[in-house]
């Protein structure tokens, strides 16, 4: 009873992103909550230890440092540059950017893409006379559909690839597809809705700070890329996909020019620490028996994780209740190593749901914030009008393509 009620405390909080008259956020909310489960005695010190999945936070922590490499690099500054060459065409600019960000999230994950771009775009679209809001809109929800097509996109595949020791290549092979279908969609609907309004009128301006861009560095630009690149072969080799990534992440501190200290102030410790918590309070409720007591009673009433539409269900209800990455780890106990399958769909419906709306993912929340910073303004309301739409069509995709 004592870790069914830590759990339900703990994740309301992460649900609401605060607790009313204190200054918590959701990282500082799940600490507090394994901090419990550990002080009550639902978990002991030793299991606290032990159940966090060490290999997943290296993987995450890995491709952090690469992402800097690249970002310290210029190289996020110079991709930006290169697609504003097609600002005199919009649709053709949205087009190119959202492909942009999606093949990036595949290889970078979405959220380190979105922290990357989403400033240097907002600064250069109002310099080109566009109206930001549509392309920044076009940049969150197609790092999240680009994210699901590959295990280390985003957080809660780099989880799933871990724990259901998913072959990287069949993955792909299965999500590709998906991915790029509901891409397409969520272009063509992006481009209809704002189809009168992606210019700006010429009195109309958006005011807002400029900012201080990486120089383009061709050198260290071209280590960050060999780095994806020979990180992509090892993938698809037997080493586990922990210690490839740390290797070649380790490789790329032993630089003469670029400060170690530089490139891990753009590790973001606060996920890094928000996915330690969470696995201690998962294993709580794990220990109660309580996952297993939930599939008993969805048994009787006739509803399995191994039915795709309903796993998908699950996962978009949890998702933007609870975030993706925390809705992740209340399902993953549920489900069998043995069938691939409903991980993939999992995968998927919980990368797809974070598209609904503004708070079912930390890539959107990356984008409006730093948005804000240089004066343009995306609402709760108007990211949902592009949001519904898109993860509807995107689901179902996703279910046409578990029945196919």
């Amino acid at each position: 009873m004592t870790a069914l009620v830590i759990f339900i405390v703990s994740y309301l909080g992460i649900a609401m992103g605060r607790i009313p008259g204190l200054a918590l956020d959701r990282v500082g909310i799940a600490i507090l909550g394994a901090i419990a489960m550990v002080a009550l005695g639902s978990v002991s010190p030793q299991d606290a230890v032990r159940c966090i999945d060490f290999p997943t936070l290296c993987l995450l922590y890995g491709l952090m440092i690469i992402s800097a490499q690249l970002r310290l690099g210029g190289f996020y500054t110079a991709v930006a540059e290169k697609v504003l060459g097609f600002s005199d065409r919009p649709r053709l600019f949205l087009l190119v950017s959202m492909l942009l960000s999606a093949v990036l999230s595949a290889v970078l994950a979405n959220d380190i893409i979105c922290f990357a771009m989403a400033p240097i775009l907002a600064c250069s679209l109002k310099r080109a006379g566009l109206n930001p809001v549509p392309f920044l809109l076009g940049l969150a929800v197609s790092s999240n559909i680009g994210s699901a097509s590959t295990l280390i996109g985003n957080p809660q595949n780099m989880l799933i690839g871990q724990v259901g020791r998913l072959s990287f290549e069949a993955f792909f092979l299965w999500a590709y597809m998906p991915s790029f279908l509901s891409l397409v969609a969520a272009f063509g609907i992006i481009a209809m809705y704002y189809r009168k309004d992606l210019i700006l009128e010429k009195n109309e301006t958006i005011n807002g700070n400029d900012i201080a861009l990486p120089r383009f560095d061709c050198w260290q630009t071209g280590k960050g890329i060999l780095a994806v690149v020979v990180l992509v072969g090892l993938y698809l080799t037997d080493i586990p996909r922990d210690l490839s990534t740390l290797s070649v992440a380790g490789s790329l501190l032993l630089s003469r020019k670029m400060k170690s200290r530089d490139m891990m102030a753009l590790v973001d410790w606060h996920l890094i620490t928000l996915f330690c918590a969470l696995f201690i309070i998962i294993h709580g409720i794990s220990l109660a028996h309580l996952p297993e007591q939930v599939l008993e009673f969805l048994s009787q009433k006739g509803f399995e994780l191994t039915q795709p539409a309903f796993l998908t269900g699950v996962s978009v209800v949890l998702s933007n209740l609870f975030s993706n990455v925390p809705a992740v780890m209340i399902v993953i106990p549920c489900l069998d190593q043995a069938i691939p399958e409903p991980w993939y769909i999992l995968a998927l419906s919980s990368t797809f749901a974070g598209n609904l709306f503004l708070l079912g993912s930390i890539a959107n929340l990356i984008v409006v914030e730093k948005a804000s910073g240089h004066g343009v303004v995306i609402s709760f309301k108007e990211h949902a009008r592009i949001g519904i739409p898109v993860t509807l069509m995107s689901l179902l995709v996703l279910v046409a393509w578990t029945w196919l």
